[in-house]
């Protein structure tokens, strides 16, 4: 078998792939036929106002959703025809995720909710490796604190990383600056695309603002359940 010439760029190969995917929920029909392609280390936006579906695809791409048509693979798992055990069972160590409302469990400290899970895929070395990716977030001094007594900000850096500590190939962020004034917001996003290159993930965000959406190198519009555009980020 020859070897790829020295100076070759990488071969990328497609961490989600999805077709012709539908979601109707009740009698309204959400999605409607999305195609989908996002290789290996792409930092990718899914653009688009409320209610145009993108949101929805998010929970279909990271198996909050049950697909209802088309075919998907998402980290090497088709996610096509599992239930919702099954569904659990796949996002475990392939997909992270970092919500507007920061989602962190109340009643544990921050390297709990970091640690918890690593222990729930019994990992070994949780808390250390917790402490550690706490520490990258800028939170080593944070540890034994509870959400309650941490800024929003301070929030979203806790569920930074917890999305990243099992270091997944596929982190997803929705609207990952919505509670967060201009400022921290910023810092934030910096704070989120630095992660992803230090572990190499693919990163999807769903945002509705333009300006966050440049900072990725591709852009995806979503429109009436439909891709409406699909580009390189100017």
């Amino acid at each position: 078998m020859t070897s790829p010439p020295k100076n070759s760029p990488p071969i990328l190969h497609p961490v989600i792939k999805a077709s012709g995917l539908t979601l109707t929920l009740g009698k309204v029909e959400i999605l409607k036929g999305i195609d989908l392609t996002v290789t290996t280390g792409e930092t990718l936006a899914l653009l688009g106002p409320s209610g145009s579906g993108k949101s929805s695809l998010m929970g279909l791409l990271t198996g909050l959703e049950r697909v209802g048509g088309g075919s998907l693979s998402v980290a090497g798992e088709d996610f096509t025809t599992l239930d919702e055990d099954g569904l659990a069972l796949a996002r475990r160590g392939r997909i992270g995720v970092v919500l507007q409302a920061f989602h962190l469990l109340p009643t544990m400290t921050a390297q709990e909710n970091v640690a918890t899970p690593l222990e729930l895929a019994g990992e070994a070395d949780a808390w250390t490796r917790a402490a550690d990716e706490l520490a990258a977030v800028g939170l080593g001094h944070r540890l034994t604190h509870y959400p309650a007594q941490l800024s929003g900000g301070e929030q979203q850096r806790v569920a930074i990383a917890r999305a990243t500590v099992s270091r997944p190939p596929l982190i997803f962020a929705d609207e990952p600056t919505g509670n967060l004034d201009a400022a921290t917001g910023a810092q934030i996003i910096d704070l989120l695309f630095a992660r992803r290159a230090e572990t190499g993930a693919t990163l999807v965000i769903i945002t509705h603002d333009e300006h966050l959406a440049g900072r990725c190198n591709r852009v995806v519009t979503i429109g009436d359940g439909r891709i409406v555009s699909d580009s390189a980020a100017k």
